[in-house]
């Protein structure tokens, strides 16, 4: 579904990716690690169009992405929750999800998305009229991740999930995304907790100075002694 093929990217004339390549399949649950300013965030922005790589090609569903405009990659499918989030604080929970949804026109599919959002995070429906600048951060972190579902994607971005949670409310999260990829969507992850990343997604990389230094299944690299040194404390 998604390749990444030998893309050099960064911020102006500051590299940040090198050489990477990565592939995600449909249906499969992905993840990136590594450390701080390895180039995971990057590699999403890359995806999302929010980046132009310097060199190399983003592939999706058979077609090049890169260079792309952000709205036109969304239409074309993937959606991007940001660590930041960037949700409209000054507008209801309601009125947050059904802006993930304004570029469908079929009502009953946004109608299907809302259910199964309200499903999967019961508490959005319970405070669906309250503001979201008012909310918890992990009740954020849901909204974000609800929104873009509403989108109806076939590849869900998610960038630090956890980050800042408490850990029964990142339990929450977690939950979350692994029923959404049960359902089918196709899951990229950025996480920094890579105990409970290699529980749930199927595949790894682990990016080190902008570069792949390692891939594999995820319950292969779990029993990785790099690995399990470097990232998991063990």
């Amino acid at each position: 579904m998604l390749e990444i093929k030998a893309v050099d990217a960064g911020y102006d004339f500051l590299q940040v990716l090198w050489d990477v390549s990565l592939n995600v399949e449909e249906r499969e649950f992905v993840a990136l690690v590594g450390p701080n300013g390895a180039g995971k965030t990057t590699t999403l922005r890359t995806v999302a169009g929010l980046l132009k790589p310097m060199s190399g090609s983003v592939i999706f569903g058979g077609k090049s992405i890169a260079g792309l405009k952000v709205h036109e990659i969304t239409r074309m499918g993937i959606a991007y929750v940001s660590e930041g989030l960037n949700l409209f604080t000054n507008m209801t929970v309601y009125e947050n999800l059904l802006l993930g949804a304004y570029a469908s026109h079929d009502k009953k599919q946004r109608d299907d998305s809302l259910a199964y959002v309200f499903h999967l995070f019961p508490r959005m429906e319970e405070r669906s009229k309250q503001l979201a600048g008012l909310m918890s951060g992990g009740e954020r972190k849901m909204l974000a991740i609800g929104r873009g579902i509403m989108s109806n994607p076939r590849l869900l971005l998610v960038d630090e999930p956890s980050l800042g949670l408490a850990p029964y409310l990142a339990h929450e999260v977690f939950h979350a995304l692994r029923a959404l990829n049960e359902k089918g969507v196709t899951i990229l992850l950025v996480e920094q907790n890579v105990h409970i990343t290699l529980e749930i997604t199927h595949r790894a990389y682990v990016l080190e100075q902008g570069r792949v230094a390692l891939e594999g299944p995820s319950r292969d690299l779990k029993q990785n002694e790099y690995v399990r040194k470097a990232y998991m404390g063990i």
